[in-house]
């Protein structure tokens, strides 16, 4: 039996290889079109990179090798130009001496494969300088413009696999790439928050991404990227990677039936169609030019990725020889490397889910990698997809470093096998420190899953937090202080999980109203609504993946400088290289490797204390989210980020402690200056506390005043403003007096007739009303400082304020009270 193959890569390789191992009998043969068959793929772009360096590594099969020990008679350069299924022949060009020739066979196999999609974009004729990858020549190709002709700046178009694997090898050679993506997103199976991860990874190591806008036309022979935003990006090379579709000419001559992509159409043992829907016998379709049986709901659709291809292969040469097998359904299993992390998933996300009308329950967690113990430990994103009546799994998605693979594979296993949620608790996984922990992520995404199935409570996710906040939900951060200090969801009120008993009077009266809590990753909110919900609270939400999943939802992807200097806020060009004046420097090194987040910023904090003013300090760290949070942290805390970089997976970020403008305010202010802190809303006291500033400022002093809690109320403008306010933030506003003017006595106040009483008195003595005195005060120098964090818990917004109040935390409290002569509590 003679059995032709159309394609010599992963599918038509498997194909020949297996048919081999099966049967001596029969006479194989491999048609090719290029130069090369069974190669990898998806190491294209790393040798593209040099992180793949020796060409031949890329070939998993020689022409040669697959002769020798297959016995294949493999015929590259060689095209298929047609089909012949009444006489069972096909028509093939040699494209060496471009002569013609019929092959008859008795089976035939197409795996033909996709080709990138190359639209019709104005301008792109003109361009010299547009490449697709595809190929091993596609690779030469682009591998020898980059170096023949001095590439500065790149643009990929397009964010799937390819082109962020692109992006990221392009960026190894030191070129400037921007990564264009007309869709909100890159990585399609990935929900929107997981690829925010990999958005900022991509920033964090120098690549530029835009995203939701499309390419209308190239100018300048390709020199120019025209977007239909209506802006341009300069460029020396452009990659297009903006899909592929399947390379279904040759079916078309042989008249099989194609679904609506184009797609040929197969039976469950990979027989095609004819156009009339009959199953030819002697033709087969594999690979990426085939529809496949979505493992969720049995529907078609088209996963171009290499397991499919090689089972497929593997399964017609079974078929060929007798050998029956069941129908395969395709999950699509997948993962990439991007930079320092890789991202992978299986199974559906929420976007199909809801295009199929599906319901679904949502699990986002954070969980180490490992044992935290052990050095080297950083956190995997995980995101876990499920029918909530069933408990069945329809997919997941983990971002994240070194072990993430390991996560969906169990996942997606468990899926291959109809399990449900509540397998993952009971899976007995490896665990050593320095490879997982006892309870490893996937079994606490099962613990996760299992409590809300049991009622224990409801999650809200990210995408639905802050409406449910302006609907007037109460806001819970669990979180210690310092890590509320870094960053929170506004209108959150911060108490500590470790005093939340003690604070239970803060919460709303009535135990029915909707409490939503939150930590960093989920886990103290879990704790949190155990607490409250034996106290008797029981509309209690969690907000899935904790303030972590929230902040990577809300990253504002573009671009980024790797080296720059950040002080108090301002922004300059490095001076970092200057070998002279690094070695004048101290520099001291801190490696935060595996501490996940605050432990960077807080292990920052706690070394710079020790160090002295103009050190430097080194912070190497592995958590993706240091990045994002080190530049606030230095420009509210007076030190200068001189630099940000990445180096052997680390995340680097170069400190000069107290040369910011934050830390000026503590060198700056001498004996003479005075602060006051004013925590109480009563008039009198109020009116001392301005007396007191008006007098200083008088005498030549420095005056700081930090209105703090009740304080707030004197800063308050006298008309109502209008600005968004959930439920609890409404009553406290209705409830606090609104302004100077309305300020109570803290003594004989008598329902407002001893303040009235007082200002009468005031005015026939020729004393300045307070609003007078404030407005007075501010003109000769007096600093207004609002408290941030009293203004979150009061629900107090910056518009409601006078004008010229300044707003910052305890630390810039603490900051001016440093050296200071003169410090009251009022």
């Amino acid at each position: 039996m003679r059995i032709v193959i159309v394609g010599g890569v992963a599918g038509g390789a498997s194909t020949a290889a297996r048919l081999r191992r099966l049967s001596e009998k029969d006479e194989i043969v491999l048609i090719e079109r290029d130069q090369y068959i069974s190669y990898a793929n998806c190491g294209l772009p790393y040798y593209i990179g040099d992180v793949i360096t020796d060409k031949k590594k890329l070939q998993v099969q020689t022409v040669e090798g697959m002769k020798r020990r297959f016995n294949v008679d493999v015929r590259v350069k060689n095209e298929v130009l047609s089909v012949d299924k009444d006489s069972k022949k096909v028509s093939v060009r040699d494209l060496v001496n471009s002569s013609t020739y019929e092959l008859s066979y008795d089976k035939l196999i197409l795996s033909c494969g996709a080709k990138p999609i190359k639209p019709r974009i104005p301008g792109i004729e003109d361009a010299e300088n547009v490449f697709t990858l595809r190929n091993i020549p596609d690779t030469y190709a682009i591998k020898e413009y980059v170096e023949s002709n001095n590439i500065k700046k790149a643009s990929v178009i397009g964010g799937g696999f390819i082109g962020v694997e692109m992006a990221e090898n392009l960026a190894h050679l030191g070129i400037k790439v921007t990564l264009i993506e007309k869709m909100p997103q890159v990585l399609a199976p990935l929900d929107f928050e997981m690829a925010q991860i990999i958005h900022a990874e991509l920033n964090n190591n120098g690549v530029n991404v835009i995203l939701g806008d499309g390419v209308s036309s190239f100018s300048d022979k390709g020199k120019s990227v025209n977007l239909e935003s209506g802006n341009s990006v300069e460029t020396d090379l452009i990659i297009l990677a903006i899909g592929v579709s399947p390379e279904n000419e040759l079916a078309k001559t042989a008249k099989l039936k194609l679904g609506k992509r184009g797609h040929v159409i197969t039976t469950n043992s990979f027989h095609a169609l004819s156009e009339e829907g009959k199953e030819e016998k002697d033709i087969y379709a594999i690979g990426d030019m085939i529809e496949v049986i979505n493992a969720l709901d049995d529907s078609s659709y088209a996963v171009p990725l290499a397991w499919g291809a090689n089972r497929q292969g593997r399964l017609v040469a079974d078929d060929i020889n007798g050998i029956s097998f069941e129908p395969v359904k395709i999950m699509g299993v997948s993962i990439l490397k991007v930079f320092n992390l890789f991202a992978a998933s299986t199974g559906s996300n929420e976007r199909v889910l809801r295009e199929k009308g599906i319901e679904y329950q949502v699990v986002n967690a954070h969980r180490g990698n490992h044992a935290g113990y052990y050095p080297g430990s950083s956190n995997i994103a995980l995101k876990l997809i499920y029918d909530k009546k069933t408990g069945r799994i329809y997919g997941a998605q983990a971002v994240g470093r070194e072990g993430t693979d390991k996560r969906i594979d169990v996942i997606a296993t468990v899926m291959r096998l109809g399990g449900t949620v509540y397998d993952l608790s009971n899976l007995e996984l490896c665990y050593a420190p320095p490879v997982s922990s006892a309870k490893d992520p996937v079994n606490i995404l099962g613990y996760i899953a299992e409590n809300i199935q049991a009622g224990d409570y409801k999650t809200v996710t990210c995408y639905e937090i802050d409406e449910m906040v302006k609907k007037g939900g109460y806001l819970l951060d669990v979180s210690t202080e310092f890590e509320y200090g870094l960053g929170h969801i506004e209108g959150a009120v911060n108490i500590d999980i470790d005093v939340l008993r003690n604070n239970l009077d803060k919460l709303p009266k009535d135990k029915d109203a909707p409490i939503y809590a939150y930590c960093q990753v989920g886990l103290r909110g879990y704790l949190a609504l155990k607490v409250l919900k034996a106290h008797g609270y029981t509309n209690l939400y969690n907000l899935s993946g904790g303030y972590i999943t929230y902040k990577n939802y809300k990253y504002k992807p573009g671009g980024k400088k790797i080296e720059t200097i950040i002080t108090g806020g301002d922004m300059q060009a490095s001076n970092h290289n200057d070998k002279k004046e690094k070695e004048k420097q101290n520099i001291i090194d801190l490696d935060c490797s595996g501490l996940q987040c605050p432990g960077p910023i807080m292990a920052t904090y706690k070394k710079l204390e020790e160090m002295n003013r103009g050190e430097i300090l080194n912070v190497s760290a592995t958590d993706g989210g240091f990045l994002m949070d080190i530049e606030n942290w230095v420009k509210t805390n007076g030190h200068t980020l001189k630099n940000i970089t990445t180096e052997n997976g680390k995340y680097i970020a170069t400190i000069e402690k107290g040369t910011g403008k934050g830390a000026e305010i503590a060198f700056n202010i001498s004996q003479e200056n005075a602060t006051i802190v004013l925590f109480s809303g009563n008039l009198d006291k109020a009116l001392a506390s301005m007396i007191i500033a008006q007098g200083a400022a008088a005498q030549g002093k420095k005056v700081t005043v930090f209105f703090t809690f009740w304080g707030l109320n004197a800063l308050r403008k006298p008309k109502k403003i209008k600005v968004k306010k959930n439920l609890i933030e409404k009553m406290f506003g209705a409830m606090m007096p609104r302004g100077a003017n309305k300020l109570p006595l803290s003594n004989m106040n008598m329902a407002g007739m001893g303040s009235a009483m007082i200002k009468g008195i005031m005015k026939k003595k020729n004393v300045d009303a307070l609003p007078v005195m404030i407005k007075t005060a501010m003109d000769a120098g007096v600093k207004m400082i609002a408290c941030t964090m009293s203004m979150d818990l009061m629900g107090i917004k910056k518009e409601e304020l006078l004008d010229g109040v300044e707003y910052a935390g305890v630390a810039t409290y603490i900051s001016a009270n440093e050296n200071v002569g003169t410090t009251l509590f009022i």
